[in-house]
């Protein structure tokens, strides 16, 4: 079992002096530091510090804001490190320590509570998207044909003229004029 550390700054005029001594103290024998916001999800040095765990590892942060911004970022993280066997404490928040029962049952009411949260922004974004369609919204990207184009390319095709053609007369691609063809009357 090792233990290895993690650290961040947001920006260049601060130090990560401070963090790596807490960790050192806490037992970490490999420190991964950076110096990137966390509201970057693709942190290179955190990437290298999951890669590097082996089953039973412990990755360690001096506090929880330098592992995560957001809940969901915090729990995708959090997922990986599990995914490698291995598990986190914040030396910070003692509640978040996942290798401790109590620690483990915070983070997996904490994962409820967001899993919960994205149900409900899906049911009032179903909710939202079918009020529109009723109010006649519609949704996706517009046609690049208007009605009396479209059936003027159909006239066209039926006639003998190539999809090519008629997409070039138009100025857009075959696929336009491709899907004139295969939908339904």
């Amino acid at each position: 079992m090792a233990l290895i550390g993690y650290s961040r700054v947001s920006t260049d005029g601060q130090s990560l002096t401070a963090q790596d001594a807490a960790l050192r103290e806490a037992g970490c024998i490999k420190i991964f530091a950076e110096k990137a916001s966390g509201a970057k999800t693709d942190r290179k040095a955190l990437a290298k510090a999951i890669a590097a765990l082996d089953q039973g590892d412990v990755l360690i942060v001096t506090r929880l804001d330098r592992l995560a911004r957001s809940t969901r970022d915090l729990l995708n993280t959090l997922d990986a490190i599990a995914k490698a066997g291995a598990g986190f404490r914040s030396l910070a928040d003692a509640w978040a320590d996942t290798t401790t029962p109590h620690g483990r049952l915070m983070l997996t009411v904490l994962g409820g509570l967001a899993e919960f949260e994205r149900e409900l922004i899906k049911a009032r974004t179903g909710e939202g998207r079918r009020r529109a369609q009723a109010a006649g919204v519609k949704f996706g990207r517009p046609s690049k044909l208007n009605p009396h184009q479209r059936r003027e390319a159909i006239a066209r095709l039926n006639a003998g003229e190539s999809q090519s053609d008629v997409a070039r007369s138009y100025g857009v691609a075959h696929t336009t004029i491709n899907r004139l063809v295969s939908a339904p009357a």
